[in-house]
């Protein structure tokens, strides 16, 4: 009988919390899903894995190795390509979903919130589902994932040399030019000055009629939101939303 059918589906568990591995073992053990590894980390999996792979792999985001859980899904689909897996975490940080876009993992796995509520009824589903081919992905961390898309796509400091940015962020951290220049060994305080005027040119904040110090606060709220904002004639801010519409902010 094949071992991945639907009575016998058999499955990896990354988890580095200890206590957390036992019971989910035992819990999806106790729904008819055998466990043939546990790992508390991304590279025991990679460097010991079975003689041979699951149906599918349990996994955690954040591990306790130097590989987070979608660097690893990353090397395992590498020997067993199109591995199914099943992210959960706790994670709300952007890092993540960047990753999950670079490795193209998002469109092809389940994804679910790590909670109170992750309990092995829930879970044994989502596994055999994925075992099966099937895909589903938490509606929240979608609507992140995108998010962060779209902030990426309208990324202002993708606009900025890396001296630019370094210059912005002190900006907006309220420093003068003369501050600027010696936190970052300019000889020249004018060089930041002229500096300044390359961010404004980049950001859409050089008009003739702009004041310096109107100028200098709009680019600080930009590096702070990091995110492009334009204002009209009336002082009225708009940011870009998905869609391309500008919105009042």
């Amino acid at each position: 009988m094949n071992a991945n059918t639907r009575d016998e589906l058999t499955i990896w568990l990354v988890e580095d919390n200890l206590a957390l591995s036992r019971a989910l073992k035992t819990g999806l053990e106790a729904r008819g899903l055998r466990v043939l590894a546990q790992f508390t980390r991304g590279e025991d999996a990679l460097a010991q894995p079975p003689a041979e792979p699951p149906g599918a792999v349990l996994m955690d985001v954040s591990l306790a190795g130097a590989l987070n859980g979608i660097q690893a899904a990353v090397g395992l689909r590498k020997e067993y390509p199109r591995l199914p897996v099943v992210f959960y975490s706790i994670q709300d940080d952007e890092d993540y979903y960047r990753a999950f876009l670079r490795s193209g993992i998002l469109s092809h796995y389940a994804y679910v919130r790590k909670s109170n509520y992750l309990l092995p009824e829930s879970i044994a589903p989502l596994l055999r589902d994925a075992a099966n081919g099937g895909s589903f992905i938490d509606a929240e961390i979608a609507a992140r994932v995108q998010a962060v898309r779209h902030k990426d796509e309208n990324d202002p400091f993708d606009l900025l040399e890396p001296n630019e940015r370094a210059v912005a962020g002190l900006l907006a951290q309220g420093l003068t030019n003369e501050q600027i220049a010696a936190r970052l060994g300019y000889h020249d305080a004018r060089a930041v000055s002229r500096t300044n005027g390359q961010i404004y040119t980049a950001w859409g904040l050089n008009s003739s009629s702009m004041d310096e110090k109107v100028a200098r606060t709009r680019a600080a709220l930009i590096y702070q939101r990091r995110e492009l904002i334009v204002w009209d004639e009336q002082g009225v801010a708009r940011v870009l939303i998905p869609g391309g519409a500008w919105v009042e902010l």
